[in-house]
């Protein structure tokens, strides 16, 4: 596994190139996310969707991890009446911009954001709460190194009571060359299905630098991502949606 330099790296975007942004944010303006992102990645709606789903319905209290615009938070809100929702993001557009959609649809009372870098908080430099019942992350890790995964699905299940669930939506590495170049054609089809291309929409992104425990996509197989979970201590791990290059996966806290 690569190791993380000790101190993160803290330049903003802002002050740095034009169109730089944060890992994650991947478009240059952040109100067009919603959107492009809809472009880019085949069947987003239908993977948050799977997410929401696969939360126990008993659950009272969500950690949502690089909460971006609010959309995985939203469907969760939408879907279960009863949940307090904690959003976590170092990004202060994405953490403004949900904030403003989460309240202007009627959840002022049952979302929370919090400016933060859950690597700061894997590394316990950061409080966001404990007992949680389920923890929640969609296209926000995989910029962690596999180092400073292992250290945030460990600290994810020690955040949660016991039966808590983690579920994470991201790209995996393909498992062969055939299968890269599958995944790749079928991203390009998607986007022409939505009547863009896959040039197009990616003229549309931001240049992603390093900012704190963030880098540009570190992927890991989706073998290394369960044997990841087990090591942290996750039970159950399960990949309960796969589409080509995208999966979620997680487990259970004993």
């Amino acid at each position: 596994m690569s190791s993380h330099p000790t101190n993160p790296i803290q330049t903003h975007p802002d002050s740095a190139a034009p169109n730089s942004i944060f890992p994650g944010e991947v478009f240059a303006k952040t109100a067009e996310f919603d959107l492009y992102i809809r472009q880019l990645l085949p069947r987003y709606d239908e993977m948050l969707e799977a997410i929401a789903r696969c939360i126990p319905p008993q659950a009272k209290r969500i950690l949502d991890l690089g909460c971006g615009t609010g959309e995985l938070s939203f469907k969760v809100l939408q879907r279960y009446r009863d949940v307090q929702v904690v959003g976590v993001d170092y990004s202060p557009r994405m953490i403004e911009f949900a904030t403003a959609k989460l309240e202007t649809a009627g959840y002022r009372q049952r979302w929370m954001g919090i400016e933060g870098d859950f690597g700061d908080w894997a590394n316990h430099q950061l409080s966001v709460g404990e007992g949680f019942d389920a923890c929640i992350s969609s296209l926000a890790i995989h910029h962690l190194t596999d180092e400073m995964k292992v250290k945030l699905f460990t600290k994810i299940r020690e955040s949660l009571n016991p039966g808590g669930v983690f579920w994470n939506a991201d790209p995996v590495v393909p498992e062969s060359p055939i299968l890269s170049e599958t995944y790749k054609k079928i991203r390009e089809e998607w986007c022409i299905q939505q009547g863009t291309t896959l040039a197009e929409v990616r003229k549309k992104t931001g240049k992603s630098i390093p900012y704190g425990y963030s880098q540009p996509d570190q992927l890991a197989t989706l073998e290394a991502h369960l044997e990841m979970l087990k090591a942290a201590g996750f039970e159950s791990v399960a990949v309960p949606w796969k589409y080509y290059g995208l999966a979620i996966f997680g487990g259970n806290k004993p």
